[in-house]
Order: C-alpha cells, then structure tokens, then sequence
C-alpha cells in the first residue's frame, strides 16, 4: 500500500511499459504497470457515477434497439415453431416405430448430431427437474432443438422432404439469412433496420415455402405481417401512424393502394392522394375491371372552402381552382368510361373534418385516414392506415375505426349533390 491508496500489483515485467528491472517508487509514486484505486481528489475534475447517466438519446436507442428485437423475435419464434413441426411430422413416421419414445430424435440426429442432440436431452431433464415445463406439449426433446439444429436434421434427411418441398437451396438460403438476425437478438446486440428488413422478408418467403403462409404476399395490396396478426388487436384495426403523407407514399405507393380495388370509396377537400398520383388511365382501367368508384369533393364555390384558404394563408379562389381542376380530370375519366354509372362524383358543402380513402379488394380492405388541421396542409398531417375487415373476418369490425369512416362517408353522401 502507498501514500496514495491501494495499488493493483503491476502486470508481466516483460511487457511494454515495465520493464522487469524497473526500480520501485518512491512514497506517493506508482509502480511501473499499476493501477490506482484510490478515489479522485477534491482537485480533479471527476464526477463519480457520471458514465451512468443515460439521456434522452440513449434511451431512444434502448427503445429502437427493443422494437426491432422484438419484431425479430417473433419472426424467428414463428420459423422455429414451424420447422419443428415440419421436421416432427415427416421424421417421426420414419424413426419412432423402430427407436420409439424420444429416442427417435437420438437416431435420426446419428453420429453427426450426437453433441447437440445429447445437450438438447440433458437441458430437458433439468428443465423438468426445476419445474421450468409448463407445458406438457413441450416435454419433448424436439422441443428443445434450436433452429440450426432443425435445419441439420432436414438436410441430413433430405431425401425424406424432397417430396414435399421443390427447392432446397430457397430453404437453406432463407435460413442462412434468419441465423444472422438470430445471432444478433440472441446476443442482444443492435439490430440495423436493412437486416430486420431481410429477416421479414426471408421469414416470409420461408413460412410461404413450408406451408404457412396464407397465399400469395402479392396478392393483397398490404398484406398482414407475422407482428399484425399477433398483436394488432391492441390498435383496433390501426395497423400504421405516418406523421405525414410523404413517409405514407414511400410504404404505401399509390399503385398499391388503389390497384386491384373492387370498390373505391374517397372523401374530402380536392383527394389528390388519388388524383395526382394516379393516373386518369390508370383509373379508366380500374374502374373497367370491376371496381365501383364514389368521390367526395368539398364544393369548390361553398364558404368552406373560402374559411380553409384563409386557415392555410392561400390567396382567394386558390384552394377553389385546384380543386375544381382535380373535379375536372375525374370528370374527363367518367367521360372514356364505356359503363359511367359505376363512376359517381359528389360534392359537399359541409365543413370538412377528415379525408379518407375506403379501399376494398377481394379479400380485404385498407383506409387511409387524415384529419385536417388549421395550418396544415393535407400533405403534411398525420395519417392513419386502417385494416378493412381482416382476412376471413378475424378482425373485430365493432372495435375498428374503418366502418366508423365508412358511416361518415355514407352520411355525408347521401346529403351530397352529384356532379353532372
């Protein structure tokens, strides 16, 4: 111990900075290679505990870093759930009659597997000692193969699959991508934005392959991903919140909410979401397709229209003119239409609160939702993306927010005047 608090000893005299001969120091001095522990004097500059503090911005990268994480995890968790069914239901019929029990998954790791498939064994027995099954179904040593493991097993066995599943390499690809997410959340490292992206998108693809999935990701304009369908009943039918139109745009395009519609409904002050992004044409082919289209304008000679020019600090009759030119253009496609009756245009002399779109497809429904604000345009107020109904009417319609915009919309026409 010297005058200066307690010393570590120094390290390996034959490293740099402390040569083995070095001589010792005198009182108040350190050793070559030690380290001080005694606490800072009153002099110096040091706030004890200060590298703990954590500010706003830390913990804005602690919520990130969760959210990602969790959208992962469950991913994963529904991958390794899948494939161990897989792996269950086509192995099984093969190994248990000859090894019976759990043995069977002993056999069919063999030689190759025999480290993990034992560990896999050993963790089982003291989870049942501590009381850590809660569940009978898991008491099984399949339970407790991790996702590689479930892979080795499958291309090990591959003959066995092959008659269920074309393309190998599109599997053992998809995996290989999931083990990088999985590396990471199992560590809990951080998780960049691209690589949850190609996890999605690799599960996605994966469950479709195995059977999981529920049709085609293309054939639905938005279609339901693995963290809606498990937590989105806590949002009613809210399925995404954009801070303004620009970011809605960049997830959602314009083709891809209004394509493939079977019926259209839009209310609001000029619906330039749908008149200028998506083109005359483009409608005239929607709407020969099938689909039936109803458009709410504002009335571009009403008072309200004049009280939102002046909210928006607009020259008068501006709002008024661009609205009556977007009138126009949808006028111009019920003019190519061969069938204008399933084109109706209306417009409304009541104040405006919101603008929708109410878009049904075959199978679905989307609404986009924006509400107006005084001194912000419509491209730059908050949105909301609603779900329609939900694939197979899982959805709970009397707890959402889309038929409560549907009945606005029904009331407001019915008290709307058609456009000739």
């Amino acid at each position: 111990m010297s005058s200066g608090g307690l010393e570590l000893p120094p390290g390996d005299g034959g490293h740099e900075g402390g040569p083995a001969d070095a001589p010792g120091g005198a009182a108040g001095t350190f050793a070559a290679g030690a380290v001080s522990l005694a606490p800072p004097s009153a002099g110096d500059d040091v706030r004890a505990g200060a590298e703990l503090d954590w500010g706003a911005d830390a913990w804005s990268e602690v919520r990130t870093r969760a959210q990602r994480a969790g959208r992962a995890y469950i991913w994963l968790n529904l991958i390794e759930q899948r494939l161990r069914s897989v792996v269950g239901a086509v192995l099984r019929p093969v190994y248990e009659p000859v090894h019976g029990g759990d043995d069977w998954v002993v056999a069919a790791a063999g030689p190759a597997g025999q480290e993990w498939v034992q560990r896999a064994v050993a963790v089982r027995e003291v989870s049942r000692r501590k009381g850590y099954l809660l569940d009978s179904a898991d008491d099984n040593v399949l339970s407790f193969l991790t996702l590689p493991q479930l892979r080795e097993l499958m291309v090990q066995h591959w003959p066995c699959f092959e008659p269920y599943f074309d393309d190998r390499r599109e599997i053992e690809l998809a995996l290989d991508e999931l083990e990088v997410t999985r590396n990471v959340v199992s560590r809990n490292r951080a998780l960049s934005r691209p690589v949850l992206e190609q996890a999605e998108r690799a599960s996605a693809r994966l469950l479709e392959v195995l059977g999981a999935g529920a049709g085609s990701p293309t054939a639905d304009r938005l279609p339901i991903d693995a963290v809606e369908d498990l937590v989105g009943d806590r949002y009613a039918d809210v399925i995404s919140v954009h801070p303004d139109r620009v970011r809605l745009q960049r997830m959602l395009p314009a083709e891809d909410l209004f394509g493939g519609a079977r019926r259209l409904d839009a209310i609001g002050i000029g619906l330039n979401l749908l008149v200028q992004n998506f083109s005359g044409r483009r409608l005239v082919r929607l709407t020969e397709a099938g689909c039936r289209v109803r458009l709410l304008f504002l009335n571009p000679a009403s008072s309200a229209v004049k009280r939102r020019e002046r909210e928006l600090g607009l020259r008068k009759g501006e709002l008024s003119r661009s609205v009556e030119m977007n009138i126009l253009h949808v006028r111009r496609v019920r003019a190519g239409l061969k069938d204008p009756s399933r084109f109706d245009i209306h417009v409304f002399d009541e104040t405006p609160r919101f603008t929708a779109y109410l878009v049904e497809g075959e199978s679905s429904g989307i609404a986009v939702v924006q509400s107006y604000l005084r001194r912000a345009r419509g491209m730059e107020a908050p949105v909301l993306v609603l779900r329609g109904g939900g694939r197979g009417g899982r959805k709970d319609s009397e707890h959402g927010l889309f038929p409560t915009y549907r009945e606005e919309f029904e009331s407001v026409w019915e008290d709307s005047r058609p456009v000739s």
